[in-house]
């Protein structure tokens, strides 16, 4: 298999301290972390966790998901259309901090993604409810920062979000407007979003990087950082989970990922 493409990254996390409530200081294990993350061009600390041949150690429908010519594809045709997003999940662990990479392909019309600290759906094979790293084949979300089934977008392209725990009591949907969570508070913007989406390739190879360590979470697309979240939303965030990759409901799609890597921290 080949090995996955050369990428030093630097990351330097910038000590951050937020109320996480009226009144209320965060303790030591809200606060953001700050401590450089190297990753290495030669793989070093990394394990690899598809073996490019066969579905051993992940769960997933064989409806929609195999292994072709090296890559661990997701496909969705005319005849196996979904009525709910399906995943196909790594049996390896519940990762808490940790780096993930991989490389990815997707058809124009394709929306996918990997999540990770999330938690199985109760009752429904192959779902899982958590963040997302987005993927999508128009380019519009891939790298934002998408909370599957729970506060939808913590994170757009481009952007450096805190997040704040919800005003509004009951289900979360309340603490929901127009797709993203009104706790969503933007403390930088990391570049111009319609460049930033001129990084990605369309229908050709690229890389996937997740950072999640304690409760800040970075994704990279072919190096570049396209969102950061910091989740002070203690009573709803996940701080340890299940990783997969999605299919998502719509038209017949195409999603292929190979060389994927994932190293604990």
């Amino acid at each position: 298999m080949k090995k996955f493409s050369r990428m030093t990254l630097m990351a330097v996390f910038s000590t951050l301290a937020f109320a996480c409530g009226s009144g209320q200081q965060n303790d030591s294990e809200t606060e953001s972390v700050a401590e450089a993350v190297q990753v290495q061009d030669d793989n070093d600390g990394f394990k690899q966790i598809f073996d490019g041949s066969t579905l051993n150690g992940w769960d997933g429908d064989p409806t929609y998901w195999r292994v072709e010519d090296g890559a661990l594809i997701g496909e969705i045709t005319e005849e196996t259309t979904l009525e709910r997003n399906h995943f196909i999940i790594w049996q390896g662990g519940q990762p808490a901090d940790f780096e993930f990479k991989a490389e990815f392909k997707i058809t124009e019309a394709g929306n996918s993604g990997v999540n990770y600290r999330s938690e199985p759906v109760e009752g429904l094979d192959h779902a899982l409810k958590g963040y997302q790293a987005d993927i999508d084949g128009r380019n519009n979300y891939t790298g934002q920062n998408y909370e599957e089934r729970k506060r939808t977008t913590l994170a757009y392209i481009g952007q450096k979000t805190k997040i704040n725990p919800q005003e509004k009591e009951g289900d979360l949907r309340a603490n929901v407007e127009r797709n993203a969570w009104l706790g969503l508070e933007v403390v930088e913007e990391l570049g111009d979003r319609e460049e930033m989406k001129k990084n990605v390739k369309s229908n050709d190879w690229n890389e996937i990087h997740i950072i999640a360590k304690g409760n800040r979470l970075q994704h990279y697309i072919n190096g570049t950082l396209m969102s950061d979240v910091t989740d002070e939303d203690p009573a709803n965030r996940t701080m340890k989970g299940y990783l997969g990759m999605q299919v998502h409901v719509g038209p017949p799609m195409q999603v292929a990922y190979k060389n994927i890597y994932i190293k604990e921290l």
